[in-house]
């Protein structure tokens, strides 16, 4: 007869306390912002990468539907401090849902490659590409038509070329974190 392991009353506490800590990280990060366009910088991806990785695709996945959840029922925790169903349309919010496909590819690519400097990396850019391919579309169905319309290559520019760079310091900042951080708290 083999034993079910079930999962003690302690390690249930700490992975809410968890997963609430990365969902206000998400929303705090969300606040660090530079209006630069219809789109804005912010660190919210960065803390996406950090939660996914960290906290895995399972528990990743339930922070990021509380922050998306959290947002929608009017708490101002996206980006500009605003929340509500209204943040549908806007142009943001296609990355916000982009942080869904992020984690998961972060979240797996954790689980099976652990903290791997090289996996983990590959792991971030896929999720961000995908996190930009959602943002990039739900912007032209969204702001191109109040717009008159736009062509893919403007809405690249404005969704996507500003974005690179500070994306890519990004992704080098989380590997690093994560690798400290992996070693310092018991997930």
């Amino acid at each position: 007869m083999s034993k079910i392991s079930r999962p003690t009353r302690t390690s249930s506490v700490r992975n809410i306390v968890y997963i609430a800590m990365f969902t206000a990280l998400i929303a705090v990060c969300a606040q660090i912002s530079l209006p630069i366009g219809p789109v804005p910088f912010t660190l919210q991806t960065m803390a996406v990468f950090i939660t996914a990785a960290l906290l895995g695709p399972k528990r990743g996945m339930i922070s990021i539907l509380i922050y998306l959840l959290l947002g929608l029922l009017g708490a101002p925790v996206f980006a500009g401090f605003t929340g509500g169903i209204g943040t549908v349309i806007t142009p943001p919010f296609g990355y916000i849902v982009g942080f869904i496909p992020t984690t998961l590819v972060v979240g797996f690519g954790t689980r099976i490659y652990k903290t791997k400097v090289v996996p983990l990396t590959l792991s971030m850019v896929t999720g961000l590409i995908l996190c930009y391919i959602v943002g990039t579309v739900w912007f032209l169905l969204v702001y191109a038509p109040t717009q008159g319309g736009m062509s893919l290559g403007l809405a690249l520019s404005y969704c996507v070329w500003p974005f690179l760079i500070p994306d890519a310091c990004k992704i080098a900042a989380s590997v690093i974190l994560v690798n400290r951080l992996g070693k310092l708290i018991r997930l």
